[in-house]
């Protein structure tokens, strides 16, 4: 008998569902084990109905043993549709980052919704001035952008900005198959393959307003390790998995950048800014030559760590 799947988005932007349909030849093969009963980008489900003949105060989610959601929680809906979600599923997989730590979207959390609403509706130079939507029109935004655990029980967590689709491909096969599902948990560092020389010699960060130094025409192995070349590489702070199963060196450092962080961090509970922060003072780089240290929460800020700064109300 096949396992009934449903899936969401929130406060998202379908990156996540398109790494799904990357899973390619593995997908297909699952395809006939698996019965999407809800997945809004695939198939027309109506939240009360097709007719809207439902319970207009009830989020009618079919029944089924896998819920996967993408997305961060950001207003009201999002909220009614997580718990509808979670009382409707077995088990709930938290699908990207902005899912399991808030993501880009949880970098607004730096101002207050009056903020938001005043630049959105009344500041920005391409908008005719307008009051703000009522909740009405719109559903009610939260105080802030939360990852998904915050909201509901989360039992199998996805970072990546999208996920690598092996990792996907993974947690189907291992619910499947009645077993945990094997995912990544070193640091982006531990499966870089760049040339290190060790603690001692940087001293100072600097922005990356040039390439670095590699040679073009040698693989990423020869090339120097870009944190020790004084870029603000987040590799040691950041869970692995963007390289998928095939080995290969990190993605951006393929691409000769420095990580960025999108699988948020190492541990589940981690806070990449503070995890940085002690890496610096261990190898004794002076943390002040961080330009922006709110960078290192760009992926997650959810979990309460990017708030108002000072003096905004």
């Amino acid at each position: 008998m096949a396992v009934k799947v449903a899936s969401e988005w929130l406060n998202s932007c379908s990156g996540c569902e398109v790494a799904i349909l990357n899973l390619g030849e593995t997908l297909l093969a699952v395809l006939p084990q698996l019965e999407f009963v809800h997945i809004p980008v695939l198939m027309d489900h109506k939240y009360f109905g097709q007719t809207g003949e439902g319970d207009p105060h009830h989020i009618d989610i079919p029944q089924a043993v896998v819920g996967i959601i993408s997305g961060g929680v950001r207003n009201q809906e999002h909220v009614e549709v997580a718990e509808a979600m979670r009382k409707s599923c077995d088990v709930i997989i938290a699908l990207g980052t902005c899912a399991t730590h808030g993501g880009i979207p949880a970098l607004i959390n730096q101002w207050p919704n009056a903020d938001l609403f005043e630049r959105y509706y009344r500041g920005s130079e391409s908008t005719d001035a307008h009051a703000d939507p009522t909740g009405k029109v719109l559903p009610a935004c939260l105080d802030r952008s939360y990852a998904l655990d915050e909201k509901i029980k989360v039992d199998i967590y996805l970072p990546g900005c999208p996920p690598h689709p092996d990792w996907i491909g993974e947690a189907i096969v291992a619910l499947l198959e009645g077993r945990a599902p094997q995912l990544p948990t070193k640091s982006v560092c531990d499966t870089c393959p760049t040339i290190r020389e060790g603690k001692g010699k940087l001293k100072h960060l600097h922005r990356f307003t040039k390439n670095a130094h590699y040679d073009p025409a040698k693989p990423v192995s020869e090339m120097h390790c870009l944190f020790e070349q004084g870029l603000q590489c987040m590799g040691s702070v950041t869970r692995a998995g963007c390289a998928g199963k095939n080995g290969q060196a990190p993605q951006c450092i393929t691409a000769r950048v420095p990580c960025q962080g999108c699988y948020g961090p190492v541990r589940q509970n981690g806070n990449q800014l503070l995890d940085y922060l002690n890496a610096l003072a261990s190898n004794q780089i002076d943390f002040t030559s961080l330009t922006d240290k709110t960078t290192l929460l760009e992926f997650s800020g959810g979990h309460g760590l990017l708030r108002a700064k000072a003096g905004r109300q």
